[in-house]
């Protein structure tokens, strides 16, 4: 008896991971719509022979000297329907599901997707981006449950207690990009190292997060929008840009080249800032 209920509890779950990874046309979407900010990622998606070829999406990096209050500036926020964003699992679902792109096949034939198809494609992209190499002064991983992202965060910034910032929409509408005030002075967050978390084209949730080497800068940014909508968002600074690919699409929106600039960028209300509080 106990092991049919465990193997009607298997089935359900299955279930409904494939109406998840069918029905959402978001996970291609997403997919273009990263704002993962790792060399190759950005190659394969975003270049293009011109700035006017460039994703909307891409209106989230800006220069250092931007940070004042009454900067106005265009921002892409992306607005996450509940219904359809994928969930985290728990350790014990995602370890029982093959996660490398060498079982991809047998995931695909599992929840009966046609390779080549786009959902399978973004699952592809998002396998190749999770096995790829650090970059040097670079810590990544993939998680797909809460419980591995903080273990492998703690194994980067050490097992002090751990603070998650993420971006905040209020007052959300339809508008993806619209002009935006900066509407009082940044606020810098003090801190010596951070891991981002960055949400993955995928049937159920998975993060890529990476810890970088150098100085960066955290802040808190209220935005108001010209629609009404009111964000406090977190930005990251990159001061130290020297290690990063030429053809980072930082360069293409902003202009310099590695090293020439620190590069800033808002993260999506979707993404995870990990910190070490000060005392």
């Amino acid at each position: 008896m106990a092991l049919a209920s465990s193997s009607i509890c298997r089935f359900i779950f299955y279930a409904l991971l494939l109406m998840q990874l069918c029905g959402a046309r978001e996970i291609v979407d997403k997919l273009n719509q990263k704002d993962d900010y790792n060399k190759e990622n950005h190659i394969n998606l975003y270049k293009k022979n011109d700035l006017s070829d460039l994703d909307p999406a891409l209106n989230v990096f800006f220069h250092v000297n931007d940070l004042y209050s009454g900067k106005k500036m265009p921002v892409y926020f992306a607005v996450n329907d509940p219904s359809t964003t994928p969930r985290l699992l728990t350790k014990e679902q995602a370890d029982s599901i093959p996660f490398s792109l060498e079982k991809l096949a047998y995931l695909l034939k599992f929840i009966s997707l046609h390779e080549g198809s786009p959902q399978a494609r973004a699952m592809e992209q998002t396998l190749k981006q999770c096995e790829l190499d650090a970059t040097p002064g670079e810590t990544r991983f993939c998680a797909s449950s809460l419980e591995s992202m903080l273990d492998s965060t703690r194994g980067i910034l050490g097992m002090a207690n751990l603070k998650a910032l993420t971006t905040n929409i209020h007052n959300l509408s339809n508008t993806l990009l619209q002009g935006y005030t900066f509407l009082k002075e940044p606020l810098e967050i003090n801190i010596s190292d951070m891991v981002a978390c960055h949400t993955m084209a995928y049937p159920y949730a998975v993060y890529y997060c990476h810890g970088q080497k150098g100085y960066n800068r955290v802040f808190e940014i209220s935005l108001g929008g010209e629609n009404g909508n009111i964000v406090d968002a977190i930005a990251v600074c990159h001061m130290d840009t020297s290690m990063w690919d030429s053809d980072h699409v930082a360069f293409r929106v902003l202009g310099g080249q590695p090293g020439s600039s620190p590069v800033c960028h808002f993260l999506p209300a979707d993404n995870i800032v990990w910190i070490v509080p000060s005392p």
